[in-house]
């Protein structure tokens, strides 16, 4: 059996649990540690604990990185400097500055001859592959995204970095009347509040301070600026009762017409009982992805349009014919 493909995460929050669970389901990889910059000895996880400041001690003994940091602060920070000496995948969902991020760690990734497979998840990522699939399918036509009701772990990581945050959620709600006029192939054209709802509960540190945490959340840009957003300021407790699951979910979908003005539809959905556990699989076999197009001496920034999707099986050519083909 060809060797196990070893990997190391970086961050211990939700995502980085998930991922260590979900490894187990994996057998082609193995865990060589979990590193954080929490005191490791508070660190509760089922395997090798290391603090990040030691991350060059396993440089040789790590295929893959798989970064499971915030996209706000973590990632932009962390990537850069990680790919000088591992390869890396990440979930990095600012979409907005996607293009930014990307040029400023294949700068890096190519002068260190590593690969950093960024912004990979269920979207950006699989919803990104859809999206354009459909557009190449059906150049006549529109394409539209929603997403929800669930839980946003990129805007819920943004509201808590605001000063005054103790712990949040943000639900994305899509607007079913969107949806109907959508799929009824009405093409019509929305704006980003008529899409989606933004819901956030917040508790924060001194309910007197509200106002001010308000403000500085829907000024936040690219998560929360220019979207119709409600926020709701709760105590721990009832966002222990009532917020702790993660569920998540959404739809791509293109109508258009084909040559002789035949009306034709493509659907792609995702119905989550647990966004960072999905976020983590898909993680995982994009890791899978990353170790063998290093193997091929690849070294660079790249994104989900650029791994051929066999590359993410633990299966070989010949059994993906047969299986799925």
């Amino acid at each position: 059996m060809e060797n196990k493909i070893r990997v190391g995460i970086v961050g211990y929050g939700n995502l980085g649990k998930g991922v260590e669970s979900a490894l187990k389901l994996n057998d082609d990889f193995v865990l060589k540690g979990i590193f954080t910059r929490r005191d490791t000895s508070l660190v509760d996880a089922n395997s090798k604990v290391i603090h990040i400041s030691k991350i060059l001690d396993y440089k040789d003994e790590i295929d893959v990185l798989i970064l499971c940091g915030g996209s706000a602060n973590d990632l932009p920070e962390q990537c850069p400097i990680l790919v000088n000496d591992f390869n890396t995948v990440d979930a990095y969902d600012n979409h907005g500055k996607i293009p930014e991020y990307f040029k400023k760690v294949d700068e890096v990734a190519k002068k260190s001859n590593k690969i950093s497979l960024i912004s990979i998840g269920w979207d950006p990522g699989l919803f990104s592959l859809n999206r354009m699939l459909a557009q190449a399918l059906l150049p006549n036509g529109e394409s539209y995204t929603f997403w929800g009701k669930g839980i946003s772990q990129g805007h819920s990581d943004a509201i808590r970095k605001v000063k005054g945050v103790k712990a949040a959620v943000q639900y994305t709600v899509p607007s079913e009347e969107a949806i109907k006029k959508v799929r009824a192939g009405e093409n019509p054209n929305l704006e980003a509040s008529e899409k989606h709802k933004r819901v956030c509960y917040v508790v924060p540190y001194d309910f007197n301070d509200v106002e001010r945490i308000e403000r500085e959340i829907k000024s936040i840009p690219d998560y929360f600026l220019g979207y119709d957003t409600t926020v709701h300021f709760i105590t721990e407790e009832e966002l222990q009762k009532n917020h702790s699951n993660m569920p998540h979910g959404g739809f791509v979908i293109r109508t258009g017409e084909t040559g002789n003005n035949h009306k034709q539809k493509i659907e792609f959905n995702l119905s989550l009982d647990s966004n960072p556990e999905f976020t983590s699989s898909v993680l995982i076999a994009f890791a899978r992805a990353v170790y063998k197009m290093s193997r091929e001496g690849k070294s660079g920034a790249f994104s989900i349009f650029d791994v051929p999707l066999a590359y993410i099986s633990p299966m070989s050519g010949e059994e993906l014919r047969k299986n799925f083909l």
